[in-house]
């Protein structure tokens, strides 16, 4: 058990350190981590392990980025459908079978990958913005419902929309954290989120912190583009591991 806590750190080190060099892939690397080495029993509960480093690293990011008031009123109609649905299927997401889940999260994963390598959607303009923000935000709380993870329609939504850097990474903190909220609840009245999983989940925070200064250090003395890119390949290669591990091909 000792030896099981040790690895989790580590790998919530690991993906600390990630997202503080380039600003996402916290829940991706520690929940395909988690999943990919077996050291959780159930591939629910490594999500449930990642949600308070999740929601505490992104209030953070929030708290720092500001403007939370004109976040809230420019993307209110993708958090309203987003929270929702998130917290709809994270009830469905108990009754999913491991290889299943394991196939879906392995689907999200390599979404995530491609989305972010290749993907360069055309310019979506004011007026089609609400109802793409409602799509978006229901196909986001399905994903993040079922996987913890749903990043990859907010990438596609404001690479559409050309949102500058610091924009991005404010609307994607906020989109997180109080995504996070929700997916707390229903894991919790599902049984997954235990108090013993919250009090780890908790405890985790602390190398996720850690890890995440470790990376803001890094990225101000090294090219956080390039490291962006291997990381996305690794991403790839992680998903479409654990969708072979799922099928057992």
């Amino acid at each position: 058990m000792q030896d099981a806590l040790l690895i989790i750190s580590c790998i919530f080190l690991l993906a600390g350190t990630i997202k503080g060099l380039v600003g996402i892939g916290l829940p991706t690397a520690a929940i395909s981590l988690t999943t990919q080495l077996d050291v959780v029993s159930e591939p629910q509960l490594a999500v449930a392990l990642v949600i308070f480093p999740m929601m505490i690293s992104n209030a953070w990011q929030v708290y720092r980025g500001g403007n939370i008031v004109k976040t809230a009123r420019q993307y209110w109609p993708f958090l309203v459908i987003m929270l929702i649905m998130i917290y709809v299927f994270a009830h469905v997401s108990a009754s999913i079978p491991a290889e299943s889940f394991l196939i879906i999260l392995g689907c999200v994963i390599v979404l995530f990958a491609l989305t972010s390598l290749f993907v360069k959607p055309v310019y979506l303009s004011d007026k089609y913005d609400r109802p793409v923000q409602i799509a978006a935000g229901g196909i986001s709380g399905i994903m993040g419902g079922l996987t913890g993870i749903w990043s990859p329609p907010m990438v596609i939504y404001f690479l559409s929309r050309r949102v500058e850097k610091d924009d991005f990474v404010r609307a994607t903190g906020f989109l997180i954290f109080f995504g996070s909220i929700p997916l707390f609840f229903g894991y919790w009245q599902s049984e997954i989120m235990t108090e013993a999983v919250a009090i780890s989940s908790l405890l985790l925070t602390v190398p996720v912190i850690a890890g995440f200064t470790i990376g803001e250090f890094i990225r101000r003395k090294m090219d956080g583009g390039r490291f962006q890119k291997v990381l996305l390949i690794i991403f790839l290669l992680m998903g479409l591991n654990l969708i072979r591990k799922a099928i057992g091909f």
